[in-house]
């Protein structure tokens, strides 16, 4: 095939999977790019400076980064970088910029467009977990949403920034088996207009998906080889016979079920946070090094794979990994400081693949991250994939 053949057949090929697979609403510019993300939280007072962690992001090619504010120090150190950046509006501005739409535009003339385009900041989250957390912010968070959007809409960068919400599990009322999972009736009063908007902006649904805490919770019934996806029987859903060798892949099937169920068919499921704390308080069972690299390790490599879950076989998961950092000044059990791939010195927290800012004495992986990478290559050498890798 010469190379005018070749160029015709992928214009085909792009031409035929846009046809495949159309878009459902108005979509903003794509926020995400690959499969693989971090959530860099600095509740901390001993963790490297911005500038330092651009470094450590570029040398870990960890292309789409999540911060909890708008700190100012972050976004100039992402300037020029080419980092996917989603800033956030915190719980504390939800009534406020519900209740001003001028609030809502001051707060991205100050903190978003000053910074376009040369900090890369294709995403705001406004709010975390409030709906099934602090009842007085349920009613706010869809105004807060809304004034967002219209102030993006007069800065004409409705089309460049994505806005979502990311939710607990505590939306649900049950998500076992995944199939039945629905949201709780006294949050859906709020869920709903929240979907109907973001159906109509085209954005994804985020959740927080955490096997380890599900594991915690129940250490006695839950296997925990099926928590850090690790060889077991894994579960049979008994509505679909779909089946389940992980519990993460049921995790974002639930939040599928739930939407299907209200309504929402065609609405992405991506993952907002998740991970696996390498220590905790006594009773935080599970909470070790070993298995948070074990759990960290086989979700980097089932992300790598570009796969869907066995509900949505052909719409890959997206997740943003919690955390960058160990965070010493975090409240809450001491597992809530134990998140982190990286000791607060730029270290590895342990060896996953990544090299840190600095040498570090933690045991090796439980596979080179090359060999997993030529594996993949070899098992997914389609030519979508091959289009795919291309925008890791």
């Amino acid at each position: 095939m010469g190379p005018r053949q070749y160029a015709r057949w992928m214009v085909l090929l792009l031409c035929t999977l846009l046809l495949a697979f159309p878009s459902h609403g108005h979509r903003p510019a794509e926020s995400f790019v690959g499969a693989y993300g971090i959530n860099y939280g600095r509740i901390a007072n001993n963790i490297p400076s911005p500038d330092k962690v651009v470094a450590l992001l570029q040398s870990s090619k960890i292309r789409n980064v999540k911060i909890y504010d708008a700190d100012h120090g972050v976004l100039d150190a992402f300037r020029g970088t080419g980092l996917n950046l989603v800033v956030a509006v915190n719980n504390g501005l939800l009534k406020d910029f519900a209740a001003n739409e001028s609030a809502a535009l001051d707060w991205l003339n100050g903190n978003v467009k000053p910074y376009l385009p040369q900090t890369r900041i294709v995403g705001i989250t406004v709010g975390n977990e409030v709906l099934g957390g602090d009842p007085s912010l349920a009613e706010p968070l869809v105004g807060a949403i809304k004034n967002v959007y219209s102030g993006l809409k007069k800065l004409g960068l409705e089309d460049r920034i994505e806005l979502f919400s990311p939710h607990s599990e505590a939306v649900f009322a049950t998500s076992y088996p995944p199939s039945a999972c629905v949201f709780k009736e006294d949050v859906m009063v709020y869920m709903k207009p929240l979907l109907d908007f973001f159906q109509r902006i085209g954005s994804p649904f985020y959740v927080n998906a955490y096997p380890f805490l599900a594991y915690i919770s129940d250490p006695d019934h839950i296997d925990i080889n099926y928590a850090l996806f690790q060889p077991n029987p894994g579960i049979l859903d008994p509505n679909t016979s779909l089946h389940y060798d992980n519990m993460f892949d049921a995790q974002v099937d639930a939040a599928y079920a739930a939407l299907q169920a209200a309504g929402y068919r065609d609405m992405e499921v991506r993952v907002a946070e998740t991970g696996w704390a390498s220590s905790g308080d006594q009773n935080e069972v599970g909470a070790s090094v070993e298995n948070a690299r074990t759990y960290n390790f086989n979700l980097r490599k089932r992300l790598f794979l570009r796969k869907g879950t066995p509900l949505k076989p052909k719409t890959p998961v997206k997740a943003y990994i919690f955390a960058l950092f160990n965070e010493n000044s975090k409240p809450g059990p001491a597992s809530e400081k134990h998140y982190g791939l990286f000791n607060a010195d730029g270290r590895i927290s342990y060896d996953i693949g990544y090299s840190g800012l600095l040498p570090s004495s933690a045991s090796s992986s439980l596979l080179p991250m090359k060999k997993m990478r030529a594996g993949e290559w070899i098992v997914h050498c389609s030519a979508a994939v091959i289009l795919s890798i291309f925008f890791f």
